[in-house]
C-alpha cells in the first residue's frame, strides 16, 4: 500500500524541472558510502537504490558524473577510494564506467564518478572555492543523496549555487515525500516503533512522535531507561545517566501516555550466543544485578504486532534487540513479520533495521526503506536539512 495522492507536494525541483539535458554533463550527487569487505562491496543496497535515477538522465541523453564520499578518510587514504564501487556499479548498469582520479582529471565519459569526494578537505567544510570547481564541471547538478541531505557540505549545499539548474533524483524525492506524509499527513492510526541502542540518540524523534503519533513503540536500549524512569530495576541493561534524565524528562511530557514499553524482557548473564538466559515479567519482577535485557519478551511480541496489525501507517526505525545474536533475534524478527503483514503504510529506516528485514528476507515487503539514516532522523524531528533547503523551489516557480 502507498500513501498514493495523500502524500503533500514536497516543494522540490525535480527531474522534470532541469529541462533538456541531451549531451550535457550532469553532476549527481550519490550516496555509494557501502560496506567493504576484502577490498569489494559488501552490501550494494545503496547502489542500486539510485540506479532509476541514473537511468532516468541517461535515457534523456545526459552524461554522468558521480560524487560520493565513503567513510571519513584522512587525506587519500586508499583504503577509502571508490574503486570498489564503481567496478559494481558498471555491473549493476552493464556499462563501463569511469573512475576520476581528481576534480583536475576527469575524463570525457558518459559515466564517471569522482574520487571520495571527502579526499578533498573542503568537502565537510562546505567550501565556496570547492563548491565552485564542482559547479564548473557540469551544466546541471542533481542530489540523490538524501542520507547527506542533513550537512551542509560543498557537494550537497554548496554546488547548487554554482549551478544554473539543479533538481533533487528519484529517490531523494521519494524520501522526501514519504517522510513528509508520514509525518504531515499519515493515515491513522501512525504507530513509530523505535528501538536502537541508546535513547539519547532518538530522543527528540520520540518526543516528536509523542505529538503526531497515535502510539509509540518502543525496544531494545531505547526502552530500559523508560522502564528505569517508571521505577523498574533493570539490572545490567543498557542505560546511562543521561539516557535516564532524558527518559524522565520525556514521562512528563503531554502525550507521553503514547509510550508502549516492554511487558516482559529476554535477560541473559553475557552478552553471547552461549549465555544463560530467561524471560523476566519487568511489570512484576527485577531484572538482578549481572543480568541484562537483550530482547523484548514473548508477551510484548505479541501486544506490539496487534498494534501494527491495527495501524494505518507505520514507522519503525531500530532493532528491537540485540538480533544479531541468534538467541536475542526473535523480537525484531516478529516486528519485521507484523511489519509486512499489515495493510498499513509501512516506512522502515536505519542501518539495523534495514539489516534486519534483509536478513530475514523480507526487505522488498515494505512501503518504502529509506537509507537517508541521520538525515531520515533530523527531517522527522522537523530540523531543516540544507540539501533539502538548497533544492526547493522559490515562490515565485509556482
Amino acid at each position: 500500500m502507498s500513501f498514493a495522492d495523500t502524500a503533500p507536494n514536497s516543494g522540490l525541483r525535480t527531474l522534470g524541472d532541469l529541462g533538456d539535458v541531451a549531451g550535457r554533463r550532469v553532476l549527481v550527487r550519490v550516496d555509494f558510502n557501502v560496506p567493504l569487505q576484502d577490498g569489494q562491496v559488501a552490501d550494494d543496497t545503496r547502489i542500486r537504490l539510485v540506479l532509476p535515477t541514473l537511468r532516468a538522465l541517461r535515457e534523456r541523453g545526459a552524461r554522468l558524473l558521480l560524487v560520493s564520499h565513503l567513510g571519513r578518510p584522512k587525506d587519500r587514504d586508499p583504503a577509502f577510494s571508490l574503486r570498489p564501487v564503481v567496478d559494481r556499479l558498471a555491473l549493476l548498469l552493464a556499462e563501463e564506467v569511469a573512475l576520476a582520479p581528481d576534480l583536475d582529471h576527469i575524463p570525457d565519459g558518459d559515466l564517471v564518478v569522482l574520487e571520495n569526494i571527502r579526499y578533498e578537505p573542503g568537502e565537510t567544510k562546505n567550501d565556496p572555492q570547492l563548491a565552485a570547481r564542482l559547479g564548473a564541471l557540469a551544466d546541471a547538478y542533481v542530489n540523490d543523496a538524501f542520507g547527506s541531505a542533513h550537512r551542509a557540505h560543498a557537494s550537497t549545499e554548496g554546488v547548487v549555487h554554482h549551478v544554473a539548474r539543479s533538481a533533487a533524483g528519484l529517490l531523494f524525492e521519494r524520501e522526501v515525500e514519504m517522510l513528509s506524509a508520514t509525518m504531515s499527513d499519515p493515515r491513522r492510526p501512525l504507530v513509530a516503533v523505535l528501538g536502537g541502542a541508546k535513547a539519547t540518540d532518538k530522543i527528540a524523534v520520540i518526543e516528536r512522535f509523542l505529538e503526531v503519533a497515535d502510539a509509540v513503540l518502543l525496544g531494545g536500549g531505547m526502552g530500559y531507561p523508560f522502564l528505569a524512569a517508571s521505577g523498574r530495576r533493570i539490572g545490567n541493561s543498557l542505560c546511562d545517566a543521561e539516557g535516564l534524565a532524558a527518559a524522565r524528562r520525556t514521562l512528563e511530557l503531554p502525550g507521553a501516555e503514547k509510550l508502549r514499553l516492554a511487558v516482559d524482557l529476554v535477560v541473559a548473564d553475557d552478552f553471547a550466543t552461549d549465555a544463560a538466559r530467561r524471560v523476566v515479567n519487568i511489570d512484576a519482577e527485577d531484572i538482578e544485578d549481572g543480568w541484562e535485557a537483550l530482547d523484548i519478551g514473548p508477551r510484548t511480541r505479541a501486544a506490539y504486532a496487534h498494534v501494527i496489525e491495527r495501524a494505518g501507517t507505520v514507522f519503525w526505525n531500530g532493532p528491537v534487540g540485540a538480533f544479531e545474536l541468534a538467541p536475542f533475534a526473535a523480537g525484531t524478527h516478529a516486528i519485521a513479520d507484523a511489519v509486512v503483514a499489515t495493510d498499513a503504510v509501512t516506512v522502515v529506516g536505519g542501518g539495523d533495521s534495514i539489516a534486519a528485514l534483509t536478513k530475514f528476507g523480507v526487505e522488498d515487503r515494505v512501503t518504502h526503506l529509506s537509507t537517508g539514516g541521520g538525515a531520515s532522523l533530523a527531517f522527522v524531528e522537523g530540523r531543516p536539512l540544507p540539501g533539502v533547503v538548497a533544492l526547493m523551489r522559490a515562490p515565485s516557480d509556482g
